[in-house]
């Protein structure tokens, strides 16, 4: 059981966790399909968790390494880029051809920003490194922006399928924009 805390370990405790919230993302994605937008909540709010707890346990045992540091950003692309887009698209159920397309092009305009938000933190990133700042909206923090929305739409606080389309694009700009947000 030492793989568990080796740094060169794949699978230590920290990548562990990593590949829970991971499998947690690509299940939520199969609940959004199947119309279950609960059940798929709740498992990204559980990979949110472990989004984490993989950084607690990789600081507090020192496993933090470069594999570590691409797994992480691998999971909050499929977590909390990918499902969060696929259930706010999911749910604005497009009426139309043209809504659907236009509603596709502002989700992949978000779904490019956040990868592209995510490859930019790991060029930037050093081992077992905190920053006192993100620069941009993080992925996480985006994720929880789009959950709002999706509870906004769904409630019908907000009842334009285009206003959300317009937040949902602020929200990708302000993944790489120069905005200084605090790390927890």
């Amino acid at each position: 059981m030492s793989f568990l805390y080796s740094k060169n370990s794949h699978f230590n405790l920290a990548n562990l966790a990593t590949y829970i919230n991971i499998s947690l993302g690509v299940i939520a994605i199969y609940f959004i399909q199947k119309g279950d937008f609960f059940t798929a909540i709740i498992l990204a709010w559980c990979a949110g968790a472990l989004d984490i707890a993989d950084g607690k346990i990789a600081r507090k045992y020192n496993l933090s390494c470069e594999f570590g540091i691409q797994l992480d950003s691998f999971a909050d692309f499929i977590s909390f880029v990918i499902m969060p887009a696929f259930l706010l698209f999911y749910a604005l159920n497009c009426s139309s051809g043209f809504e659907t397309l236009f509603a596709g092009i502002i989700f992949l305009y978000y779904i490019i920003s956040g990868l592209r938000r995510l490859i930019a933190f790991n060029i930037q990133s050093e081992e077992g490194e905190v920053a006192r700042y993100f620069v941009g909206v993080p992925t996480p923090l985006g994720a929880i922006l789009l959950w709002i929305l999706y509870l906004l739409y769904s409630y019908e606080i907000i009842g334009s399928m285009y206003l959300i389309l317009l937040l949902v694009a602020s929200i990708g700009f302000l993944l790489n924009s120069k905005v200084k947000i605090r790390h927890p």
